[in-house]
């Protein structure tokens, strides 16, 4: 008998926020839109008052006894993965990772203009580690911006044409 091998897609990528309005405005000039002003599985809600998270939820996801939070989820195009950007009240947290860090430390959204959009951002007072760096050998150009609360967006122009051909096995 064969095991076949768990089959997943893309949901989302989660982003802790301690501001949500400032949040969204930020991934809005991205190019994000709202879809959905909430996440009714957890029962969060971009509403101004913050919303208890269930106990099955609670548990699923770490959090502590009576964590309480708003939230909403937000598109790039119409595909996936959303992200679900969501403010938890009252608790202790700490700040993003850094690329030298271990695990999830940024995300990359694709650009087919680097220096348009880094000129556009800046103007928009987006904050970027530096200009976009050419990568090695000219395979791409790399800039990261920092969201409101420092996760790194990874900005990506890349050049197919550039790339080797590898041959398929």
């Amino acid at each position: 008998m064969t095991k076949q091998a768990t089959k997943l897609g893309w949901g989302h990528i989660n982003i802790n926020v301690t501001n949500l309005e400032d949040s969204i405005n930020f991934y809005r000039k991205l190019g994000f839109e709202s879809f959905i002003p909430a996440i009714p599985y957890l029962g969060l809600t971009a509403e101004p008052n913050p919303n208890t998270l269930d106990a099955g939820s609670r548990i699923a996801l770490g959090l502590p006894n009576n964590s309480t939070g708003r939230a909403c989820i937000m598109q790039l195009d119409k595909g996936f993965p959303k992200i679900d950007l969501t403010e938890l009240t009252g608790l202790s947290q700490a700040k993003p990772l850094a690329n030298v860090d271990l695990g999830l430390v940024r995300i990359c959204l694709v650009s087919a203009d680097l220096a348009r959009d880094y000129e556009q951002l800046t103007h928009q007072g987006i904050e970027f580690l530096s200009p976009p760096q050419t990568a090695k050998d000219g395979l791409a150009e790399i800039a990261t911006c920092l969201d409101p609360d420092g996760t790194l967006i990874e900005l990506l122009q890349v050049h197919l044409e550039k790339w080797p051909r590898l041959e398929k096995s």
